[in-house]
């Protein structure tokens, strides 16, 4: 079971699939040759692309631009920079082609949505992504550190803010003490990723590698599922350190911290169900269940505390609610396998999806719930000895709530055969094709 929540991304995807999806939400700009950038049938080719996500950033985006196009020439690099932009109205497009650099035109709004209809129109070998608000710097000194770790073969360079430094008023006190090291210490909990600012936002990855991340998140959560991913696939990723500055513009930040805080999170929790559901599922399964056993043998006394009925009760529900979570992990993978997160031939190939399908889930499910009317109806015979009057509850009890529980575990297990075949159905026909 560990093997099947073992979280593994999706295959690499082709670039070529990548434009084709992007193109039916995209519509791309006539692309305008930067300052150092070399056309498409130039004899050099591009080493490095800065992309960038705008959203009304008309105070910034000129300077950071600019600071790009100049460290490529102290670099010595070819160079472009490409922005996604998500419908600015405050002429953001057209300062970012006098600066020389290519925008895209990205129709569907979100920060993954932009970055990713940039990173898919780039043309260089190796990415530096990061925000055109002014707050990460874009000149050779804080490029260099990235671009030396990509030609040393690293996959993803992630920068770190709190090894490089936060400027005054760069970060909000919530961000800096509570919201980055907390969601950075589950990631790490998690999914073992090696990094310790898991969501900054200046990093640097190589065009195979995102190929191969195969990214489906269309919000803020992209930074997350990057990290993710490349964890997961075993990239190699380093670290540099990174300077945060406050940012340049008069209007407030796109990022609202509760609800793209939650949207990391959840994304966390939906990649590895086996934290929300599994492991909490398991051993309240497991504890309730044993809990259950020693109960209907009769009544536990430990010290002047007596275990009778009404804790059986309790602990059958509690053994139903375990279970319930452990039939939730499993639906969570199946969804974010089918939804293309997570590899099929991975996970839908494993051998619990083998052995547990449609009818071995029927036949399980049928004959618990067989064994639990069988009880019922064993305590129905005893009542119509004693003729249908009252009975002992002490013994009654303990027969109605295990036929209870048997049976309602084994509707579940029914129920959740069915769910999960609907579930795995479309990926099924189309992977045998």
């Amino acid at each position: 079971m560990e093997g099947l929540f073992r979280s593994v991304p999706a295959p690499a995807a082709r670039i070529s699939g990548q434009i084709a999806s992007v193109d039916r939400q995209l519509q791309v700009s006539l692309p305008v040759p930067a300052p150092y950038d070399v056309g498409a049938g130039g004899d050099v080719p591009i080493e490095l692309s800065v992309v960038m996500p705008c959203l009304n950033e008309a105070e910034t985006i000129g300077r950071c631009i600019e600071k790009a196009n100049r460290a490529f020439q102290e670099l010595g690099i070819s160079g472009e920079v490409v922005i996604g932009d998500n419908g600015s109205t405050d002429g953001s497009q057209d300062i970012a082609r006098s600066y020389g650099a290519r925008v895209v035109s990205v129709a569907a709004l979100g920060y993954g949505n932009a970055l990713h209809g940039a990173i898919v129109a780039a043309r260089g070998r190796y990415l530096l992504m990061g925000d055109s608000d002014d707050s990460y710097d874009f000149s050779a000194k804080s490029i260099r550190p990235f671009l030396e770790k990509l030609r040393e073969g690293c996959d993803l360079v992630m920068g770190n803010r709190f090894q490089g430094g936060i400027m005054p008023g760069a970060m909000p006190l919530m961000h800096k003490y509570l919201g980055n090291p907390v969601l950075s210490t589950i990631g790490r909990l998690f999914f073992k990723c090696p990094v310790g600012d898991f969501h900054c936002g200046l990093r640097a990855f190589s065009a195979a590698a995102y190929a191969q991340m195969d990214l489906q998140t269309t919000g803020m959560e992209f930074a997350s599922e990057m990290t993710i991913k490349a964890t997961l696939l075993l990239l190699r990723i380093a670290e540099v350190p990174t300077v945060l500055y406050k940012d340049g513009r008069s209007r407030p930040p796109h990022l609202r911290s509760w609800r793209d805080g939650w949207r990391h999170l959840r994304f966390m929790l939906m990649f590895s169900p086996r934290w929300l559901f599994l492991y909490p599922g398991l051993v309240l399964l497991f504890s309730a269940v044993a809990g259950t056993a020693i109960l209907i043998a009769g009544p536990l006394r430990v010290g002047s505390v007596a275990f009778d009925i009404a804790s059986l009760l309790v602990a059958g529900f509690l053994a139903l609610l375990g279970y319930q979570f452990v039939l939730f992990a499993f639906f969570i993978k199946v969804f974010v396998v089918v939804e293309g997160f997570h590899s099929k031939n991975t996970h839908l190939n494993h051998p619990l999806f083998r052995v547990f399908t449609l009818e071995s889930g029927i036949i399980l499910g049928f004959g618990v719930a067989l064994g639990g009317g069988i009880v019922l109806m064993t305590a129905v015979l005893g009542w119509e000895r004693a003729g249908f009057g009252a009975l002992d509850p002490q013994i009654v009890m303990r027969e109605v709530i295990l036929a209870v529980l048997l049976m309602a575990s084994g509707a579940q297990t029914m129920f959740a055969s069915f769910l999960m075949s609907t579930l795995t159905l479309g990926r099924r026909r189309l992977g045998a094709r």
